[in-house]
C-alpha cells in the first residue's frame, strides 16, 4: 500500500502551472507533501470516531468504518522491542502516533501488561502495600531528562519495579514516514530520481486527496487563492461522494 509521490508531483504541478498560475519549488512540494500526509492520516480516527458512533443505528456506514481499518491498519505494528539500553527500568518507545500496549515476558515467558499511571501517582503507589508495583503487576510513567532532545522527551518512560530490564515490548500506531521528491538540478532544472525518493504510506485511494490537499496548501503560498479555493472545493465533493 503505497502512493507514488512522483505521480502526485506530476498532478500538481500540472494543475498548478496550467494558466501559468505560479511555480512550486521541489522543497515547498515536499513539505506540503508531508503535512498533507498527516492531515488525511489523523483524519482516520475522527472519522473513525464518528462513524463508530452511528454505526449501531445505521449499518450503511459499515463498510466506512472497514475502510478506515483498513488505511489504519498498515501502521499497526506488535510486539517491538523497547530500548532498555538505560537500565534501570528506564525505557526509550519507538517513534509513535499513538500509543497501545506496552508489556513484557517473565523468566516463565508469560505475558504481562505493564499498566501506564499518572507521575503524581507512582509515590502513593510505591509506598501502599497493596499498590506496590511488583514484576507481576508492574507499572510505568512518562518522565524526561534534561539531556533529551525533542524527540525521546514524549517517549521516555520509567518501568517499576525497576528489576525489570529485558524483554519488554509494545504495540502502536506508527506514524507515516516522511516523504521526499528526490531530484537533481541539472541545467537550472530539478529532475526527478528515484534515488532516496519515499513515497506516501497511506492508502492508494489517497492520491487525488493528496493532490487536493497540496494544491490548496500551494495556492495559499503562491497567493493564488482561486487554486486553494478551487482544490478545496473538489476535495469536499469527493469525500461527499466517498461517504454517500
Amino acid at each position: 500500500m503505497a502512493v507514488s509521490i512522483n505521480n502526485v508531483y506530476q498532478k500538481v504541478l500540472a494543475i498548478a502551472n496550467k494558466e501559468q498560475r505560479g511555480y512550486i519549488t521541489p522543497q515547498e512540494f515536499n513539505l506540503f507533501a508531508n503535512q498533507a500526509q498527516m492531515e488525511i492520516f489523523e483524519q482516520y480516527f475522527y472519522d473513525l470516531n464518528q462513524f463508530s458512533r452511528i454505526l449501531g443505528n445505521d449499518t450503511n456506514y459499515a463498510d466506512i468504518v472497514t475502510l478506515l481499518n483498513e488505511k489504519i491498519d498498515h501502521f499497526e505494528k506488535y510486539r517491538v522491542a523497547v530500548d532498555m539500553s538505560n537500565g534501570s527500568g528506564v525505557a526509550i518507545l519507538p517513534d509513535y502516533y499513538r500509543m497501545g500496549k506496552v508489556f513484557y515476558y517473565d523468566t516463565d515467558n508469560k505475558y504481562v501488561e505493564i499498566e501506564k499511571i499518572n507521575q503524581n501517582k507512582i509515590h502513593h503507589i510505591q509506598n501502599s502495600p497493596l499498590m506496590k508495583p511488583s514484576e507481576t503487576r508492574p507499572v510505568y510513567v512518562r518522565f524526561s531528562s534534561a539531556g533529551d532532545n525533542e524527540s525521546n522527551r514524549e517517549r521516555r518512560i520509567q518501568i517499576y519495579p525497576v528489576t525489570i530490564t529485558s524483554r519488554v515490548q509494545c504495540n502502536y500506531i506508527a506514524k507515516p514516514t516522511t516523504v521526499n521528491w528526490q531530484y537533481n538540478v541539472i541545467n537550472n532544472s530539478a529532475l526527478y530520481t528515484p534515488t532516496n525518493t519515499v513515497d506516501f504510506e497511506l492508502h492508494e485511494s489517497e492520491e487525488q486527496t493528496l493532490v487536493n490537499k497540496i494544491l490548496q496548501l500551494a495556492g495559499v503560498s503562491i497567493k493564488d487563492y482561486n487554486l486553494a479555493k478551487a482544490a478545496g472545493e473538489q476535495e469536499v465533493k469527493e469525500i461527499q461522494q466517498e461517504k454517500a
